[in-house]
């Protein structure tokens, strides 16, 4: 998530640099055709041109919001995890005690205990995330598009990418759940089964009275669902026909467009003419620059026409990489951030020793 309150002009012309160019180049070669070849007949009217931008523009606006609503979603699921992961540390600070304990233990055992489950939750977490930084074939494009992989390469780290999933996860399980959880497909769902199994011991030694046993069994129900919620985001994408055919109408209208333009500037040439033609002094310098100008007055629409396409293709690009909310894009749900803010907040809870420092991001981008 990029954390600037503006998002740098610079950052976004890097980003786009590749089609501005393009846009410049297709913008460019009618208007020679038109003005250099004297094809006067190779122009479109402005009218079924405006009408398919007018569609167009509603179209990347529906894709916009519904991505958003996706990003939104995926950070309110995210904020849950916040609040549940702290309720569920008090639970473990507060309900497991020797109150009704078959073999009471020492504050140092309960306090192993205690540290033992949040450092199974913090697993958890790192499990969850790694799970949905795995990237589907409907986010490639994130890696294989030129400018999204530079842009990725260059301003941002995506610690996914470089650290793998079991050495994040070795220092807070066993030998023996770690084995048990990489034997199986879906690790964060093994880690809250393994999380249950061990509430359940702790209940038959009496360190956990039935009630209690069920408020927290209640919350770890809670992490299955939010992890649902999570994993129905992740692997269900945004409707490809809605995407594909919105990116052919986005580009149908660009290489349409400077055809369209074209004659209403040639229109302002030539009226720019007719005025400069009722001068009467005819030779001076200027009035030769403004009679040229007149005259290839059409060469003005090749910015115009480069910064409307660029403006409609930007927008559904910025669609097409918000959609996906958790693959690691610059303005995707900072979920790695996030749990380490949480790993913070509750091994502090439980007063844990050698508790990590916050992440320190590149060029103000936090993932």
């Amino acid at each position: 998530m990029y954390t600037r309150r503006i998002f740098p002009v610079k950052g976004v012309i890097k980003w786009t640099r590749r089609h501005i160019l393009l846009f410049l180049l297709l913008s460019t070669i009618p208007v020679i055709l038109f003005d250099l070849l004297n094809w006067k007949w190779l122009h479109i009217p402005w009218l079924p041109v405006g009408v398919l931008g007018t569609a167009v523009a509603f179209l990347v606006s529906f894709k916009n919001n519904a991505s958003y609503d996706r990003l939104w979603e995926a950070r309110k699921i995210w904020g849950g995890i916040v609040n549940s992961s702290r309720s569920w540390t008090i639970m473990v600070k507060d309900f497991i005690t020797n109150t009704h304990a078959n073999a009471p233990l020492n504050d140092k055992e309960l306090q192993s205990i205690k540290r033992e489950i949040v450092h199974r939750h913090v697993a958890w977490l790192t499990a969850l995330r790694y799970q949905l930084r795995a990237s589907k074939p409907w986010e490639m494009h994130l890696k294989k598009e030129k400018s999204n992989a530079d842009f990725r390469e260059n301003h941002y780290v995506v610690l996914e990418d470089r650290i793998p999933i079991k050495e994040a996860i070795e220092p807070y399980l066993s030998l023996e759940e770690y084995n048990e959880v990489f034997a199986k497909g879906n690790k964060p769902s093994q880690i809250l089964g393994v999380q249950s199994r061990r509430l359940k011991e702790l209940k038959a030694q009496g360190l956990i009275e039935d009630f209690r046993h069920m408020e927290m069994t209640n919350l770890l129900v809670e992490f299955y669902t939010l992890q649902g919620k999570s994993e129905r985001i992740k692997n269900f994408p945004y409707p490809r026909q809605y995407a594909t055919l919105n990116y052919i109408f986005v580009w149908s209208f660009i290489l349409l467009l400077p055809y369209g333009v074209m004659e209403g500037f040639e229109v302002i040439g030539d009226r720019v003419l007719g005025d400069l033609s009722t001068h009467k002094i005819k030779t001076d310098i200027m009035h030769r620059l403004q009679e040229f100008i007149a005259r290839h007055f059409v060469w003005f629409s090749i910015p115009f026409s480069a910064l409307l396409s660029w403006v409609f293709h930007t927008m559904e690009k910025i669609g097409e990489n918000t959609e996906n909310p958790f693959e690691g894009g610059p303005n995707d749900v900072p979920i790695t951030n996030m749990s380490r803010g949480i790993e913070i907040d509750i091994r502090e809870l439980i007063d844990d020793v050698n508790i990590p420092e916050p992440y320190v991001w590149k060029n103000d981008i936090i993932m």
